[in-house]
């Protein structure tokens, strides 16, 4: 019947006189399949126009199979598959593309944010820190606590606490010279009538005069004899900064016609320590504590000296200065140094309350 489909034959059968078909022409893929009309297929093999045969395999490269792409299958996939690396997708929490699996993925931006948060945290504090080790007036001003507490430390307070029998000076010397200084004489508790030159008087006058505690010492030679001096002021954590600005600005810590007097003890070796023999001296306002720290050096031997120096520059490297060749700058600037921490640990420890 006119367009039907054609009915299969089984294996065997003869084909009643019609002509077997030639075999597919070679394919320009594979320029080693069997030329046309060399090859004939086997009687056993039976095709019609719906399941066609492909011919048989001569050489050891391989054929594609139906289904992958051989010529007169419809099927389009290619004959072989071929691998890729990973693709690279668009991950939308990044600002570019990455490879799949997290690899180039970008720190994300909060740890650096804090980072910086801690940074600038350890930053502040290590500054805090710091200006209270330097004497800084804006730390040492916001320490109500220690200044209150320090203001009654003249009367309550051993005066072995505030000048120690014994001082050490480690490094203190000429050349980083490690010093031992002894306490010879403790002077009573006085005002400030006599203890200042007229002009350093009238500079301390804003801050009033509370009272002052005065001691001599000697060094391990007892050639040096040096005199260090607390002033407990009046003058509150406002008034003490504005004094320090002062002689700051103006460099009253530097003139000789501000010196501080020495506290000559009778029998002993300050004995000779007057006015005329003062060779180097300090003074420093504190602003944490109410409280004036001073020094003053001489010879032991009773010598006078034609031109004192201040302990700042006499302490310099290169000073060639009678103080600073002598060591007397030394003398005066480790003295108070150490006075003054041991005034400022005091402090601290009497405004702690009991647990």
């Amino acid at each position: 019947m006119s367009g039907s489909a054609p009915v299969p034959r089984r294996s065997g059968d003869r084909p009643h006189g019609r002509p077997t078909p030639p075999p597919p022409p070679a394919s320009a893929r594979f320029p080693d399949a069997p030329p046309t009309g060399t090859a004939r297929k086997p009687a056993s093999v039976v095709s019609d126009a719906a399941h066609p045969t492909h011919p048989s395999e001569t050489t050891t490269r391989l054929r594609p199979v139906p289904g992958d792409g051989a010529p007169g299958d419809g099927a389009a996939r290619p004959a072989a598959f071929v691998s890729f690396g990973q693709p690279e997708v668009y991950d939308d929490g990044a600002a570019r593309f990455r490879a799949v699996g997290g690899r180039g993925r970008p720190r994300p931006r909060t740890l650096t944010a804090a980072a910086c948060v801690v940074l600038g945290l350890g930053l502040i504090g290590g500054a805090v820190t710091g200006s209270w080790l330097t004497g800084d007036s804006a730390t040492e001003a916001g320490s109500a606590g220690n200044f209150a507490a320090a203001a009654g430390l003249w009367h309550s307070v051993p005066v072995d606490r505030l000048f120690p029998p014994t001082v050490d000076g480690e490094g203190a010397g000429p050349g980083g010279a490690d010093r031992t200084w002894t306490r010879i004489a403790v002077a009573p508790d006085s005002g400030c009538a006599d203890a200042f030159d007229p002009l350093l008087r009238k500079a301390l006058a804003p801050v009033g005069c509370l009272r002052l505690l005065r001691a001599t010492y000697t060094d391990a030679t007892r050639s040096h004899v040096t005199t260090v001096g607390l002033l407990f002021t009046k003058a509150d954590a406002a008034a003490m900064t504005s004094l320090k600005n002062r002689f700051r600005k103006e460099g009253l810590d530097r003139r000789s016609d501000l010196m501080p007097r020495p506290y000559a003890a009778k029998d002993t070796v300050a004995a000779d320590f007057g006015d005329a023999q003062r060779a180097s001296w300090t003074v420093s306002v504190l602003t944490d504590v109410p409280v004036v720290v001073y020094a003053v050096s001489g010879f032991a031997d009773g010598r006078t000296v034609t031109a004192a120096q201040p302990a700042a520059e006499a302490v310099r490297t290169g000073a060639t200065t009678a103080p600073a060749q002598s060591g007397l700058g030394n003398e005066a600037k480790g003295l108070a140094d150490r006075v003054e921490r041991g005034l400022r640990k005091t402090a601290t420890s009497a405004s702690e309350k009991p647990s």
